[in-house]
């Protein structure tokens, strides 16, 4: 796919968000993260020479080798996977923009730990297991606002800015849009808070329409 022909695919999938935004309100804002962990430094470039400036890694050591092959661009870097307690040192050295998976109160507490000993923040976003599948990370929807609250008061070095969630793994939209709604739910809920992220490549016309405002799309975003 030549730049002619990219720019017209990216200019589609804008086109979808911004199709989906306005069934919201012509106010709400919605962000877009390119999930680059399948792509190439050469095909990151390509889409920020069309203007996107947000890429999300879920892999640590890929978030250190691409961040560091394109530190000559001002891009905007995303940590979006599952952190392991014994990578945290390597993930706060690349200091990420935001940390989308903050998952259980022990990782929030190590996190605590190592960002007062630097004497650094972190901003990030809790992970909310809305559908409640055994096969994905997160707090129940039950306590997550507690936990939320917990959280901001016994971590004062992470800057939680919201929550972020994965759709229910069902073909069932209904479902989906169910699980969507109970993170927004508990967002609406919680004071300060500033971002909602749910959506990605199969369903993030959804999680807009239910209030999504920070989307993570890799495959529909390097057409893969």
């Amino acid at each position: 796919m030549n730049e002619i022909e990219y720019k017209i695919h990216i200019d589609d999938v804008v086109r979808r968000v911004e199709t989906a935004r306005l069934k919201v309100s012509e106010y709400h804002i919605v962000k877009i993260v390119a999930i680059s962990k399948y792509s190439t430094a050469d095909e990151i470039k390509k889409l920020y020479n069309i203007g996107q400036r947000a890429f999300g890694e879920n892999k640590v050591q890929d978030l250190r080798e691409k961040s560091k092959e394109l530190e000559e661009l001002p891009l905007e870097w995303h940590f979006v996977g599952n952190l392991q307690k014994n990578k945290i040192n390597n993930l706060l050295d690349i200091n990420p923009a935001l940390f989308h998976a903050l998952d259980s109160l022990e990782l929030a507490q190590e996190l605590q730990k190592k960002l007062k000993t630097r004497d650094m923040t972190l901003d990030a976003l809790m992970q909310i297991n809305s559908a409640k599948e055994d096969s994905k990370h997160g707090f129940m929807p039950e306590v997550a606002s507690e936990m939320y609250q917990k959280i901001k008061d016994e971590c004062p070095n992470i800057n939680l800015k919201g929550v972020m969630s994965i759709g229910a793994h069902t073909d069932n939209k209904d479902e989906v849009k169910k699980s969507f709604e109970t993170t927004y739910e508990i967002y609406k809920s919680l004071e300060g808070a500033t971002i909602c992220s749910m959506g990605m490549s199969g369903d993030f016309e959804l999680a807009i329409e239910c209030g999504s405002n920070m989307v993570r799309l890799g495959s529909v975003m390097f057409n893969k």
